[in-house]
């Protein structure tokens, strides 16, 4: 009886779970579209307000028009046109108080990360954290710039360790190269990894190479 239950534990809770995260998501978006559908009501006239509450009503919209918002975002700014309005947008948050360095900061992550271009979270390590004796998966994001490089003599690399099972989280370290191990495997093989609390280990690949951390960013 155990075992039967337990066998279907395993088939039904990570679709279960798919599930929920897809529906959250989908929910978060319609929400989204729901609330700039009621304030684009506030200036349309009110004979309107009667197609737009029918299409607050329409599932999965929200992810239809987010879409194709990114679709059509992503055509303006890879155009010449597009990206002199960018840039000129880009240069007045930038200066404005406040919003200028939670603007610059985003930006600059947000570049790292999904820049085609980029080598942010492309090799997984191996780290001694928290304490000497006690390893972690780390991954590389770069070498340390700024004033914390001038305090650092000989050869860092800056990494970032998750927590787990939810990696959005997590430490921010600059160790020596020497003190860091690199893996064979990928990113996403590392993450599931994570995510399982070791429990679903990737195969073994071949022997891993030498760490070549991405050009520093910060400078």
């Amino acid at each position: 009886m155990k075992k039967y239950l337990i066998a279907g534990l395993l088939v039904w809770l990570p679709l279960a779970i798919t599930i929920w995260v897809l529906h959250s998501v989908l929910g978060l978006l319609d929400g989204v579209f729901a609330w700039l559908l009621s304030g684009s009501q506030a200036v349309l006239p009110n004979a309107a307000h009667s197609p737009l509450e029918m299409l607050k009503r329409v599932p999965g919209l929200g992810v239809i028009v987010m879409v194709l918002a990114l679709l059509v975002t992503g055509m303006f700014a890879t155009n010449i046109v597009g990206q002199w309005w960018l840039a000129q947008g880009s240069r007045m948050l930038s200066r404005i108080p406040i919003v200028k360095s939670i603007y610059s900061s985003v930006k600059q992550v947000s570049d790292t990360l999904f820049s085609s271009s980029g080598n942010a979270f492309r090799e997984a390590v191996m780290v001694q954290y928290p304490r000497a004796g006690s390893w972690t998966i780390a991954f590389v994001t770069g070498r340390p710039g700024g004033e914390a490089a001038e305090h650092l003599h000989g050869d860092y690399l800056s990494l970032y360790v998750p927590t787990t099972p939810n990696p959005t989280s997590g430490f921010f370290l600059m160790v020596p190269r020497a003190d860091v191990i690199a893996l064979t495997m990928s990113v996403d093989e590392a993450l599931k990894y994570i995510i399982s609390m070791g429990v679903v280990a990737p195969p073994i690949h071949a022997p891993s190479a030498v760490i070549t951390a991405p050009p520093n960013l910060a400078g």
